[in-house]
């Protein structure tokens, strides 16, 4: 991984908290709140920072950087991911782990919110190197997580592999099993199945509501998907698998289209063989541009934030857009799609079913039962059709673009539980 690539990392997380936090402020408007509220919503519950030494290699000892911001828990213990990145910042983190508590509340899960991780860039280090930070940073912060206070998940450059390092290493500080303490391990410690597509599945999930409210039928809808990663290849392949006509993906590079359908897993073989989407012999290369325009009834954006945008939203031609990356559209993009009748799945909702499988996770550790992936599946499906019904409603309620519902839903909830909890 280049500095380039960390770079482009660093920037698009920039922009989503940019644009949520604009998103946001319009909400806090039009919801009216009181200085109680406003003032409890824009404070984190914990935020601090550690400092914490590492044996490098070399054997000489150096010191590391690390944050934790839990920002919310008024619905559950904190949930969310840590980083390892070389410009992560604490006031970077508090926006990210906002914006875990309204995703955890939109889906309706008993989560708070939070973010934390290393100030590392993690291709500096050996893999023995990375284990002692992970379990030196695990050590620094040991008071502050557990199942019932805050529970990590996997984020940028951060792994299963790293998730197990975890577990370990507060299990061996406090003598006993707990698995609970981290989500996102492999199925063989105490991890759970179908969390590698649970994002993708998630989303068709919500989309499939949509489609059924719109009269659209999945075996004529034809699928134009942007991004080709963990989200945007997993999605694809339900996609294709699931009888819908995938007409055009792409990844960084660009991307290739075929009018009659694309057969994914032909087009998985080929990204492997070669590490491109182009040049796949039954389609044709394009750029990304062009498949966010291109003819099809269900666009979806799982790359990088801010693709649809003022300049290029009104050449949108699909029904429905549906978000599996983080933020792909700006807030004159949504206005522009909703002027124009194109529902916006929004992101908060849409790429919501990592978090809901993390709480799958969770809820079998603490039990110690262990799930077949067809019941992980059908709790994943009940939760986000839940979640799609509730933002639904409230969009039919108040006229307004569903994420704007999605957003007001989540903070009203969270304000329900700090006013259960005389905090209000």
């Amino acid at each position: 991984m280049t500095a380039g690539f960390y770079e482009r990392i660093h920037v698009d997380d920039k922009n989503i908290c940019k644009l949520f936090l604009k998103e946001i402020s319009e909400i806090y408007t039009d919801m009216e709140l009181t200085a109680e509220e406003l003032e409890l919503l824009a404070m984190p519950r914990r935020s601090f920072t550690v400092h914490f030494p590492v044996r490098m290699d070399s054997g000489k000892t150096r010191m590391f950087i690390g944050h934790r911001v839990q920002y919310n828990d008024a619905r559950g213990p904190a949930k969310g991911g840590i980083r390892f990145h070389p410009d992560l910042t604490i006031d970077h983190v508090k926006d990210l782990a906002f914006l875990m508590v309204l995703k955890c509340a939109v889906v309706n899960i008993p989560f708070g919110g939070s973010k934390g991780g290393v100030v590392v860039n993690p291709k500096d280090l050996s893999r023995n190197e990375l284990e002692q930070l992970t379990r030196g940073y695990i050590r620094a912060i040991k008071n502050f997580i557990g199942p019932f206070k805050d529970i990590p998940a996997p984020d940028v450059f951060t792994d299963e592999k790293i998730m197990v390092w975890i577990m370990d290493e507060f299990e061996r500080i406090h003598g006993e099993h707990v698995p609970a303490v981290v989500t996102g391990k492999p199925v063989e410690l105490a991890g759970t199945k179908a969390r590698h597509y649970s994002t993708a599945l998630g989303g068709i999930y919500v989309l499939e509501q949509a489609m059924r409210k719109a009269g659209m039928e999945k075996n004529r809808a034809r699928v134009a998907i942007q991004g080709f990663g963990n989200v945007g290849e997993n999605a694809a392949r339900l996609f294709f698998e699931g009888g819908y006509k995938v007409v055009a993906v792409s990844a960084i590079e660009g991307g290739i289209m075929d009018p009659a359908g694309l057969d994914i897993h032909k087009v998985m073989q080929h990204h492997k063989a070669t590490g491109s989407l182009l040049d796949y012999n039954d389609g044709k290369n394009i750029t990304n541009e062009e498949l966010l325009a291109c003819d099809c009834d269900i666009l979806v954006p799982a790359a990088l934030s801010d693709q649809l945008h003022k300049g290029n939203a009104d050449e949108v031609k699909a029904k429905i857009v549906l978000e599996l990356a983080n933020a792909p559209t700006t807030t004159e993009a949504d206005e522009i799609l909703f002027d124009k009748k194109i529902t916006v799945l929004p992101d908060v909702l849409a790429n919501a079913g990592g978090v809901v499988v993390s709480y799958f996770e969770w809820s079998q550790n603490l039990t110690g039962s262990y799930w077949t992936e067809e019941k992980v599946l059908q709790k994943l499906k009940n939760i986000m059709v839940s979640s799609f019904n509730d933002v639904s409603s409230a969009c039919s309620e108040t006229r307004c673009r569903m994420r704007k519902a999605a957003y007001h839903l989540a903070i009203k909830r969270v304000l329900d539980a700090e006013r259960l909890r005389g905090n209000l």
